[in-house]
């Protein structure tokens, strides 16, 4: 989707500040709300490409305003109620119903550490033959879709070389959408800075970008 959160190239948002021996968390609550997006996702009602829609689709002005975590929660709070998990009522109130039933999470603290370390693994065994090899000549395709898509915004309709073949992955477009893993072969295709940025770019950079087999044309 064509999200405020797709912001690559676009200028006026001021430096990028950079802290040195930055902590993994700034407040307490930082931390906790990570773990509660690893409680809620125990249930499995949504997958991790899901859960990155759902702060793509946090209103522009609070996407804006809102730190990292503060999106977090508030995508976590509308998958809860999406999927069932909290109610309008409760969220109003901000206390659980005293009639609701619901079972114990499925992750419990003792189990973090395996799930983090183990991470959520997307690698997938395919028949079709990859439509690209290392060094082709790709140009990606100029889509606006009104879902989740992993091809960014000043990315789209520019000509790239492929640097790696990664395998078939669990395509990630149509993972957000509950369309089902459809794994699709994923490259990294090295951009030069001025295909992207124009001729004000450094000739000597480049961006590397991971891409799927439908984000992209042969040239």
């Amino acid at each position: 989707m064509n999200g405020v959160h797709d912001m690559g190239g676009m200028h006026g948002f001021g430096p990028i500040p950079i802290e040195e021996d930055e902590p993994i968390f700034h407040e307490d609550w930082e931390a906790r709300a990570l773990a509660m997006t690893l409680a809620l996702a125990g249930w499995q009602r949504w997958n991790l490409d899901r859960s990155r829609y759902a702060r793509e689709a946090l209103p522009p002005a609070d996407y804006l305003s809102m730190s990292y975590y503060e999106r977090w929660v508030a995508a976590l709070v509308d998958l809860a109620v999406e999927n069932g998990l909290l109610s309008g009522e409760e969220l109003r109130q901000g206390r659980a119903a005293l009639d609701a039933e619901r079972s114990d999470p499925p992750v419990t603290a003792d189990r973090v550490r395996a799930i983090l370390s183990r991470g959520v693994p997307t690698a997938r065994e395919v028949s079709a033959v990859p439509r690209f090899s290392v060094g082709d000549a790709v140009r990606t395709r100029n889509i606006h879709p009104a879902g989740h898509t992993r091809l960014p915004r000043y990315a789209r309709d520019k000509c790239g070389e492929v640097a790696l073949h990664h395998g078939a992955h669990v395509f990630a477009d149509a993972h957000a959408m509950g369309q089902g893993e459809q794994p699709q072969h994923l490259y990294t295709v090295r951009f030069s800075a001025r295909e992207l940025w124009g001729d004000e770019a450094s000739p000597k950079d480049s961006v590397h970008i991971d891409l799927w087999e439908p984000h992209l044309d042969a040239r």
